[in-house]
């Protein structure tokens, strides 16, 4: 099986004809397009559509992003559509990394020398080197035994005595002895689900660096035998005092093992798969900069969904779900997050706004009122198109909407202060 890596963005085209490769058009083989296909029916099916078909022989990805392995060894990279120039590929891939680590709240680790040497592989190389590096700091620092409890059969006496079983012994082996004892060993549901991962990182991986630390690990851990039920022994991952060193570790091994992706695939093909959608890691991201920058009386609720859109037979109907409520001394702000690019300079075009996305915002303004009325903000990505806050949106009867940036490579919710959200000096500093 040949091993091919393609590397492409958010809404690209997948084809079996030559063409020249770019990361918007890209050939693959005709058993990996096959493959896609199917895999996008059942995506459909499931009401997430992950590639349209472009004609016979071409495909249009959407808007998730990670890594996919196909059955045939073709291992695609889809990367967000987020930088026009520059080096694209380093700063996308880095761009998706950070957005990751927000959205599963893993630890960032230091930078080291070998760090910033790997930092260009793809995505898939960069998950099972954190994998790998974790692990390797596990072990050094001491992996938890945990005792067992074996019944077995002896000539010797061990432990404590099974009276009941020994009084069942059949006439001619009163010598031997039914016993039962606790052994100390290593095969726990933590190092079992470790163990697992590792196997797959040795056999996925394709960096040298990463497979010589892979069999590395794996002589260490060769007494400890991989996990037959994953999700068994994921609910039985301890977090008490004595095990919080493994805590660092388990947000990588459960990306490795497809445990807690927001998207996972499902079939019998089972690869290193990660998908994203795009749309929930900067809703995510988004989420977890406002946290760190708001004054410390505010308070913020994510996906609120206490209020609906009407009522019906005397229950509610059509739950109303924004990312983001703040409220800060009587007034609340709602805020909704949305992957999409909006362009200040088309304003004959309604700036590529979606009429839908206001009609979604004005039914919130209505129904999460509390003590007055609320101020609406739509959030996207900054590009060159969006650079500061177009002008406000006016609803009437004093609902007013905002769209602002958010700057991804600077970490800044431009003009914020247009709208008059509760933020930290700090971060209006860093916005202007």
């Amino acid at each position: 099986m040949s091993e091919q890596l393609i590397t492409i963005r958010e809404y690209a085209r997948l084809t079996t004809d030559k063409v020249e490769t770019s990361l918007d058009l890209a050939r693959v083989s005709p058993s990996a397009f096959d493959w896609l296909c199917e895999l996008s029916g059942s995506f459909n099916r499931s009401g997430a559509p992950l590639l349209q078909v472009d004609g016979q022989r071409a495909l249009k990805w959407d808007s998730y992003v990670g890594v996919l392995e196909t059955p045939c060894g073709t291992r695609l990279e889809i990367l967000p559509k987020h930088h026009e120039q520059d080096d694209c590929l380093l700063r996308s891939r880095q761009l998706l990394r950070k957005l990751i680590q927000s959205a599963l709240q893993l630890k960032p680790r230091e930078a080291s020398v070998a760090g910033l040497e790997l930092f260009d592989k793809s995505l898939s190389e960069w998950v099972m080197g954190q994998f790998l590096a974790e692990l390797d700091l596990l072990v050094k620092r001491g992996v938890r035994f945990d005792y067992q409890r074996i019944e077995e059969e002896q000539r010797f006496l061990r432990g404590q005595l099974n009276v009941v079983a020994q009084m069942r012994q059949p006439p001619g082996r009163q010598h031997h002895f039914q016993i039962r004892h606790d052994v100390f060993l290593p095969e726990r549901a933590e190092n079992r689900l470790l163990k697992l991962a590792l196997e797959q990182v040795a056999k996925s991986t394709q960096d040298a660096a990463n497979w010589r630390l892979a069999n590395e690990l794996r002589s260490m851990l060769a007494e400890v035998p991989a996990s037959r039920q994953v999700s068994q022994d994921l609910r039985a991952w301890s977090r008490d005092r004595l095990m919080a060193h493994y805590q660092a570790i388990k947000p990588w091994c459960e990306l490795i093992l497809n445990q807690q992706m927001p998207i996972a695939v499902s079939g019998e093909w089972r690869g290193m798969s990660l998908l994203f959608p795009m749309e929930r890691l900067f809703e995510c991201y988004v989420e977890g900069w406002l946290r760190k920058q708001l004054l410390p009386a505010a308070r913020l609720t994510s996906q609120a969904s206490r209020e609906h859109l009407c009522e019906h037979d005397k229950g509610p109907m059509f739950c109303l779900k924004p990312d983001l409520l703040i409220d800060y001394s009587k007034q609340r702000w709602i805020l909704d997050t949305k992957w999409k690019r909006v362009d200040a300079r088309k304003p004959e075009k309604n700036y590529d706004l979606s009429q839908s996305d206001f009609y979604q915002l004005f039914a919130y303004g209505h129904k999460y009122r509390d003590e007055g009325v609320p101020k609406l903000v739509l959030i996207y990505p900054y590009w060159s198109g969006l650079q500061t806050a177009l002008p406000v949106f006016d609803f009437g009867e004093d609902m007013r909407l905002w769209v602002l940036p958010f700057d991804l490579d600077a970490d800044c919710l431009v003009d914020a202060e247009k709208a008059i959200l509760p933020l930290s000096l700090a971060s209006f500093a860093r916005a202007s």
